[in-house]
């Protein structure tokens, strides 16, 4: 099982720079091969693929002819949600989501990163499982992608009262 995505995508990028580059002109072969760099499994047909990363599924689906793709990965049924999590859920999508925003539809909650197929990179691909990966496991907690996030002045007032009292 593949523990880390990032030492994967420093192999990807040093063999993307020994090798002829195709530029952005991603289409589902290009795309069926990095999914296979970083996931463990993968099963399905060009332009619809489920891959397991670390035990989690994510799936990837591609439209050509509307030049989009998405990847994706539930999350947690939409009943099972409190209010306030939907609260924080809107301001991470602002904030620490980055790349990948946090969804509902068809009753769950999906972390989901959506591109233009023709634009992608092999490297934001992999950099985009990692983040919806991440979006996933981080949701109850610190709902991030990354460890970047966007300014939050709530947020920042928050601490600084916090670190006043203390």
């Amino acid at each position: 099982m593949k523990k880390l995505l990032l030492p994967f995508a420093i192999l990807v990028i040093f063999i993307l720079y020994i090798t002829p580059s195709y530029g952005q002109d991603m289409d589902n072969k290009r795309l069926e091969k990095a999914i296979h760099i970083v996931a463990d499994s993968v099963q399905g047909v060009p332009g619809n693929w489920q891959f397991a990363v670390r035990d989690r599924l994510l799936i990837c689906i591609t439209d050509k002819n509307n030049n989009r793709m998405r990847i994706m990965t539930p999350i947690i049924e939409q009943k099972k949600l409190a209010y306030v999590d939907m609260l924080k859920l809107m301001e991470a999508n602002f904030h620490t989501a980055l790349d990948v925003k946090y969804a509902i539809t068809n009753e769950v909650l999906w972390s989901v990163y959506i591109h233009p197929l023709k634009e992608l990179t092999e490297m934001q691909v992999i950099r985009a499982i990692e983040q919806v990966y991440t979006a996933a496991h981080t949701y109850g907690t610190s709902y991030n992608s990354t460890g970047l996030s966007f300014p939050n002045s709530k947020k920042e007032k928050e601490e600084q009262l916090k670190k006043k009292k203390i």
